[in-house]
């Protein structure tokens, strides 16, 4: 492991525990060079999942890209980033317990826009504006209406 810092190689763990349902390992590390801390992550290694994209190409399920969207849709809301990567761990158990190698990425979204549903209005509308690819505000207008029901 290389300090995010100093780039030091030596390290000590200072804390470690399980996290999201037993399937990850959180720990603590002090680098031994420079003294500051960080945290790294261990998941298990499980089946690869292809997502077929929308023009027909096929790439390894990215757990990094659906964070990354529900980041971008929650920005300057009130949800912790671990809340959010509970949702990411949570969308690829379910893929993972369906026992199928390949997922169309429309699935995925509609998985997590059901969570952002859930979980706050504003990224919800957020999520959904981009990736339905609403083109003017009617289509705007009817999501909204759609939600409010």
């Amino acid at each position: 492991m290389k300090c995010p810092y100093c780039r030091s190689k030596r390290d000590k763990v200072v804390d470690s525990r399980s996290i999201r349902n037993n399937q990850a390992v959180r720990r603590r590390r002090e680098c031994l060079r420079c003294h500051k801390r960080y945290t790294t992550y261990e998941y298990i290694e499980e089946i690869a999942i292809m997502v077929i994209k929308s023009d027909g190409r096929r790439e390894p399920f990215d757990r990094k890209k659906v964070l990354n969207g529900l980041i971008r849709a929650c920005e300057k809301r009130p949800i912790s980033l671990e809340k959010l990567e509970d949702i990411v761990t949570k969308i690829e158990t379910q893929l993972q317990n369906k026992f199928v190698k390949e997922v169309k990425s429309k699935d995925i979204g509609e998985i997590v826009m059901k969570a952002l549903r859930r979980l706050d209005e504003v990224a919800y509308v957020r999520f959904a504006s981009v990736y339905r690819q609403f083109r003017d505000v009617s289509q705007f207008t009817r999501e909204l209406k759609t939600f409010l029901k």
